[in-house]
């Protein structure tokens, strides 16, 4: 929304107090955009009573006083959709970051402006429809070619009553300008606009049956999010949330990713912002940002942008949904979203909750996570918002409110743990504390589509790192010697599911990535060493000369064969015959 829209009202600065704004004679209704000060600081009204309106304003706010001018738009925090939202980096209400630079620099002024995408490049607009067809809202009357990745669909807007189209416009235009024309005077143009804090329209919420595929052999194997899912990744500082969400954003088999920097560090930022414009899609061999949204809100900018921010991505999400798209969004972390509420409702003097959060924290926190989900849209076809929250907890205290309010909302929870990231296991997701309650909608997906023992596997694994996690607690009192042979043989199988199956290298170019099949593959081998060992141990053999058979170790190569079917068909041949000359 740009300082271009129309003034309805205005009134007068009355008290300031960081990021929250208190005005008089202002005649607004709840969540309308203002703009304060002489220098035209946006802002949104956030509570009224009586003549007093009360404004959290999205920059910083020192040296405005009361008396300065506050003016209405009379319209609500929207963003603007259309061509030209990819392959873009936006702050946290959606002001095109490269656009301001050019204007201004490095360092951005106060009370600046800009729209969220381009309103004089000209699109080509290629229609599917023609004169005399019957449109209804959400209907798709056109495409353009956003990237080299992605087809803009054009959509009839949902506010719009709809009806028979009368002309019809392609070629090149600007997104302002009418592509599709009805007979009722509805205009449908490339560009649209939505308040974020409202959910896009959709005809049917079904239950999501088909994973997300990450290529994180741990997720897909373990613990699966699906399509259309909820997410939640909380650890401590320095376990790897926002590595996990790169590795996310970078291989998920999405169609498009909205990647959201919620109150991270400036450095953080910056190795997103440097890196994914270098990054190349695996799938299609194009730039990873032409299917790509970032937006960036770092720890230093104002916080009352970062209360806005997540509502700007999954916004631009659901737009994308009602493509048909497949949407993954990364929100890096909720943990600062919140922080940035607590300081709202502190500066409101409003009744605190547990840790001086906001009672309402976990209403707003399932409101955000409910937008997520596998949709029919309004024009019939299928798309999805795949959710995933980094969560930051204080010290890597799960019991703290976020994190708590979190775990109620979404399915699967991936827990980060500092242990696990200072001995150098990567993705450090603790096997013991993770779960997703997706397995049983998603296994049929997995049966049909990888191997009808894929269940099983999975149960099997999980039962010997159980297993092994109980056994850890005896070891550490009198030692892995004292262990009878089959308990000793359980652990060397549980270390080579850690070290082959769920360590995972995100920097080396094979192992990056491990589609479902070579997830299965690795299981399946180390399940083989497996049942030949204790065959081996019952027929008589030492248990010493079981662990050190040459081929074992090789286990932990598989991750990072290219050719990985023939190198597992040859390895298991080995490990069988190794094992069955014991005996």
């Amino acid at each position: 929304m740009s300082q271009a829209d129309t003034v309805t009202d205005s009134g007068e600065i009355a008290s300031v107090s960081g990021p929250v704004v208190t005005a008089t004679g202002l005649e607004a209704q709840m969540n309308d955009v203002v703009y304060v000060g002489d220098e035209g600081l946006m802002g949104e009204v956030i509570e009224i009573e009586g003549d007093t309106t009360t404004i959290q304003v999205y920059e910083e706010t020192s040296g405005i006083s009361p008396g300065e001018p506050v003016e209405n738009t009379g319209e609500p925090l929207t963003v603007d959709l259309g061509p030209g939202v990819l392959d873009t980096i936006y702050d946290g209400v959606q002001r095109p970051l490269d656009v301001l630079e050019d204007e201004m620099g490095a360092f951005l002024d106060r009370g600046v402006d800009a729209p969220g995408i381009d309103l004089e490049k000209s699109w080509d607009f290629s229609p599917t429809v023609s004169a005399g067809d019957v449109v209804e809202p959400g209907d798709v009357v056109g495409t353009v070619p956003e990237t080299v990745s992605i087809e803009h669909k054009v959509l009839v807007p949902p506010t719009f009553e709809g009806g028979e189209v009368v002309e019809v416009n392609e070629g090149e235009h600007v997104v302002t300008e009418p592509v599709v024309v009805l007979d009722n005077g509805e205009e449908v143009t490339m560009h649209q606009e939505w308040p974020v804090r409202q959910a896009r329209p959709s005809t049917e919420k079904f239950t999501p049956t088909e994973p997300l595929i990450t290529g994180q052999r741990v997720q897909d194997g373990l613990f699966p999010i699906a399509k259309g899912g909820t997410a939640a990744i909380p650890g401590p500082f320095g376990s790897g949330k926002t590595v996990t969400q790169q590795q996310l954003a970078k291989w998920s088999d999405a169609d498009i990713v909205v990647y959201i920097g919620c109150g991270e560090r400036g450095n953080e930022m910056t190795e997103v912002i440097e890196d994914f414009p270098d990054l190349t899609d695996p799938k299609s061999g194009n730039p990873l940002m032409a299917r790509t949204t970032l937006i960036a809100n770092t720890s230093n900018m104002p916080v009352a942008a970062r209360e806005s921010c997540i509502y700007t991505g999954i916004t631009i999400a659901e737009f994308y949904r009602d493509m048909g798209y497949d949407v993954a969004l990364m929100a890096d972390s909720t943990s600062r979203w919140a922080e940035a509420m607590r300081e709202i409702s502190s500066r409101l003097e409003e009744m605190p909750g547990e840790e001086g959060y906001p009672a309402y924290l976990a209403a707003r926190l399932a409101q955000f996570y409910e937008r997520a989900g596998r949709f029919e849209t309004l024009s019939g076809t299928e798309g999805s918002v795949s959710v995933v929250g980094a969560v930051s907890p204080p010290g890597g205290d799960f019991s703290e409110p976020v994190t708590q309010n979190t775990l109620r909302i979404v399915k699967t929870f991936w827990a980060l743990d500092a242990d696990l990231a200072e001995s150098r296991h990567f993705p450090s997701i603790n096997w013991t504390e993770s779960y997703s309650l997706y397995k049983d909608q998603l296994d049929p997906w997995f049966e049909e589509n990888v191997s009808p023992d894929w269940p099983e596997e999975r149960q099997w694994a999980v039962d010997v790192l159980d297993e092994e996690d109980e056994l850890q607690e005896i070891v550490q009192l009198v030692g892995r010697d004292a262990l009878p042979d089959d308990q000793q043989l359980t652990l060397e199988v549980a270390r080579y599911l850690r070290e082959a199956f769920l360590q995972q290298d995100a920097f080396h170019d094979v192992d990056t990535f491990s589609p479902p099949e070579k997830t299965f593959r690795i299981l399946t081998a180390i399940h083989t060493y497996s049942e030949e060992a204790f065959a081996a141990l019952e027929a008589g053999a030492p248990v010493e000369e079981i662990t050190s058979i040459d081929a074992a170790p090789r286990l932990n190569r598989i991750a990072t064969q290219e050719d990985y079917e023939e190198y597992v068909d040859e390895l298991e041949e080995e490990i069988t015959e190794q094992l069955q000359a014991l005996y």
